[in-house]
């Protein structure tokens, strides 16, 4: 974590003032995507295997449903808060605005560590948090899905809760009441790999941009669960070597790269990767001075500040993980002229399956993994070319062109519908 001071909601906030002076955007609609509608706080009592009692507090912040249902993950960490949720939600808003997806955005989780925990009280945890939710989601409400610190399994603990608690004649239709659930409980195939695998659309297309070649170039990765360990692989096919790895246990180098297969494997099974058998442990600080041709920071929001982005020794910055990069270490960067691709474009192929996963439910049909990654790459494919036309018409950065072209579909939006009453 940096040594700055900031909160993250105020910083999305700049970003978004930054996008709607470039479009004009009318003063009411900024007021009104300035906080989110509603925001849900519970406190609820789960009893741990030893008969403990302990009281847990949750979360669900929903931000906007202009477009569609509110949608957003669900994370389980012991440094959540309101402040950083009502941040991730508001840019869930974002990413689904500009991938064209018909949902709005929403973040929730639980303050507390899982790792601490075993399967049996996630269980409690997740289906006691899941009732106090009660009717504030639902299917065409509000869609929860996976984040840091939770999976597939605990998408099918809530999933069923809801469907047992809530009263529905028709309950097998409100299975598409989360996103990301395993495949043999109603999930999609290519759903894990998403965003990991959106990221690596958007890296091809920088590469192909500037006339780069990915076979033979190098990368540092920050972070090495669900879209760090799928980037790495996806990359891996691509050419791409693996030289520094790191997350909250510490950091590794390795001048002949990971084996980015036998590191997923490793995380899988210990939870990080403390304990790796190779690679030799370096300092933070020597982690992000390691020589590289991209970096992906896949791990927490605010990691990268004024220290890491003078250190930083590379030619892109692809944002894996929500808001890694701070406003402090995003003005070095630019000044250095290292390009970053911004968070709600690069990372929101996790978001484009969610919806896929969705439809599919609502539609009682399942998929080929084919059919999936298709539409996937054709979406981040067409949706970066945008940002990028956009922001090289109007002389601007990525992320603030990824918020501007979000921003004008809301625009329009509530240019039709106005206000009511």
């Amino acid at each position: 974590m940096t040594t700055e001071r900031y909160e993250f909601f105020a910083a999305v906030q700049g970003y978004l003032d930054n996008a709607a002076r470039v479009i004009d955007l009318p003063p009411h609609v900024g007021l009104i995507l300035s906080q989110p509608k509603n925001e849900l706080i519970c406190h609820f009592p789960v009893r741990m295997d030893n008969g403990e009692v302990r009281l847990f507090k949750g979360y669900r912040i929903q931000h906007n449903n202009l477009l569609g249902p509110y949608k957003g993950g669900i994370r389980y960490h012991e440094t959540v808060s309101l402040d950083d949720l009502k941040a991730l939600a508001s840019m869930m808003t974002w990413k689904c605005a500009l991938m064209n997806i018909p949902f709005g955005g929403a973040k929730g989780g639980i303050k507390f560590n899982p790792r601490a925990h075993s399967k049996t009280e996630l269980m409690r945890v997740t289906r006691r948090f899941t009732h106090a939710l009660g009717s504030n989601i639902g299917p065409e409400y509000d869609i929860p899905a996976p984040d840091v610190g939770t999976n597939g399994q605990i998408m099918v603990w809530m999933m069923d809760t809801y469907m047992n608690t809530v009263g529905h004649f028709d309950k097998n239709a409100q299975r598409r009441v989360v996103t990301g659930k395993t495949l043999s409980s109603g999930g999609s195939a290519g759903r894990e790999k998403a965003t990991g695998q959106g990221l690596v659309h958007c890296i091809v297309e920088w590469a192909e941009d500037h006339h780069f070649n990915l076979e033979g170039a190098t990368c540092v990765l920050q972070g090495v669960g669900n879209v760090g360990s799928h980037a790495a692989m996806l990359l891996a096919k691509l050419g791409v070597s693996i030289l520094a790895i790191g997350d909250h246990t510490g950091y590794r180098f390795n001048p002949d790269g990971f084996n980015p297969h036998r590191l997923s494997d490793h995380v899988r099974t210990r939870g990080s990767i403390e304990g790796y058998p190779t690679g030799q442990p370096i300092t933070r600080e020597e982690f992000f001075a390691t020589k590289a041709d991209i970096f992906i920071p896949a791990a927490l929001e605010n990691q990268v500040g004024e220290a890491e982005a003078k250190a930083l020794n590379v030619k892109l910055v692809a944002e894996g993980a929500n808001g890694p990069v701070n406003p402090f270490g995003e003005k070095i960067l630019q000044d250095r002229g290292i390009e970053i691709l911004p968070d709600v474009l690069a990372n929101s192929g996790g978001v484009t399956v969610s919806y896929y996963e969705w439809t599919q439910n609502k539609r009682s049909e399942s998929w080929e993994l084919e059919e999936v990654d298709e539409k996937l790459e054709r979406a981040m494919k067409s949706t970066f070319k945008r940002v990028l036309s956009f922001a090289r018409e109007k002389d601007i950065d990525m992320r603030t062109a990824a918020y501007a072209l979000a921003l004008e579909r809301l625009r329009e939006v509530y240019a039709e519908r106005d206000i009511f009453p």
